[in-house]
């Protein structure tokens, strides 16, 4: 089965104007202008299959949202190869949009004066679609995602989370293929950003969407995606399955114990304590040190345990430890 989605080598540049300082600067700039070069994509490569859900994750200006708007046919690479459902998106935009949806978390496709039924009315017509389908598709959505109550207010009266919500209803009304999601939780609050992700993921399943998602929030990488695309400095740093990123990443656990002693005192090396409370106890344990079944097994026998859990560390810091080794890597080249 062809790639969803195919880069190969894929590299972009941008000439940017050098400010000059002070009066005589700003005069020679008038007949002078000097520029230099910006390396925002550089010797990018990989492949997505079809119904992947990957993230795209790494810190700010690594090169993510210029990767997608290159993906989506906004942006033309300066060298590489890139096919997305078999075309180029730079040269094929108008046939690719028919068949992938994006939503930009800081951009909105939506009327803010009008309601978002409105903009579904007129999407409908940009794609073409058959009016009954189109009508059943808008009703499954609108049930979906819950947005009955607010579909017909204008734009502009609805919170951000339910904006959202609409964004992503009309990204999805002509089936796409492919779903480009550029932070599409942020601002949000908990219960919203957790709401995001349970439709993004059970959408997904449903439609069997190839989704291509980047965010800052470990959250949503977790909750929707299988797959985890790191990219630093314009290139790619890892390529694992979640499962596996966590697996290589993961040199600490988190160990919870709720015992009838007030307090519980572990003495042992690579054991750290956390901030705690009355009858129960937060431990950090450093496996490279010790086991965790070691830690247990003393925690059992030097105290009455009424519960105990070992969880992973958040996913933050696992990300935090990639870019860390990044940055060490970068400044030793």
């Amino acid at each position: 089965m062809a790639p969803a989605i195919e880069l190969e080598n894929l590299r972009k540049t941008f000439r940017v104007t050098e400010r000059a300082h002070g009066l005589a600067g700003s005069l020679r700039a008038l007949f002078v202008r000097r520029t230099r070069e910006v390396v925002a994509v550089d010797d990018l490569s990989f492949a997505i299959a079809p119904g992947e859900r990957v993230a795209f994750v790494g810190p700010n200006g690594a090169g993510k949202s210029t990767t997608l708007k290159i993906l989506s046919g906004i942006l033309q690479p300066t060298a590489g190869r890139v096919r997305v459902l078999g075309l180029e998106p730079g040269r094929e935009r108008t046939r690719l949009a028919y068949r992938i949806g994006a939503v930009f978390g800081q951009r909105s496709q939506l009327w803010s004066h009008l309601p978002a039924a409105d903009t579904f009315d007129l999407l409908a017509r940009i794609y073409e679609l058959e009016p009954a389908e189109y009508r059943r598709r808008r009703d499954d959505l609108v049930a979906s995602f819950e947005i009955a109550q607010v579909v017909e207010k204008p734009v502009r009266q609805l919170s951000l989370g339910e904006r959202m919500r609409c964004e992503l209803v009309a990204s999805l009304l002509h089936r796409p293929e492919i779903l480009f999601l550029d932070e599409p939780t942020i601002g949000l609050d908990v219960v919203a950003k957790a709401t995001i992700r349970d439709l993004l993921r059970e959408r997904g399943r449903l439609d069997g969407c190839t989704i291509l998602l980047t965010s800052h929030d470990t959250g949503d990488m977790e909750s929707v995606c299988e797959r985890v695309l790191v990219i630093h400095h314009g290139r790619l740093l890892l390529d694992r399955s979640l499962a596996t990123l966590r697996r290589g990443f993961i040199a600490k656990k988190r160990v919870s114990v709720v015992t009838e002693e007030v307090e519980l005192r572990v003495d042992l090396p690579g054991v750290r304590r956390l901030p705690s409370a009355s009858h129960r106890t937060e431990l950090e344990v450093d496996l490279d040190v010790i086991g965790v079944d070691r830690v247990v097994a003393a925690i059992v026998a030097g105290a009455r345990v009424l519960d105990l859990s070992v969880e992973d560390p958040p996913m933050e810091e696992i990300v935090s430890a990639i870019y860390a080794g990044a940055a060490r890597s970068v400044s030793r080249a």
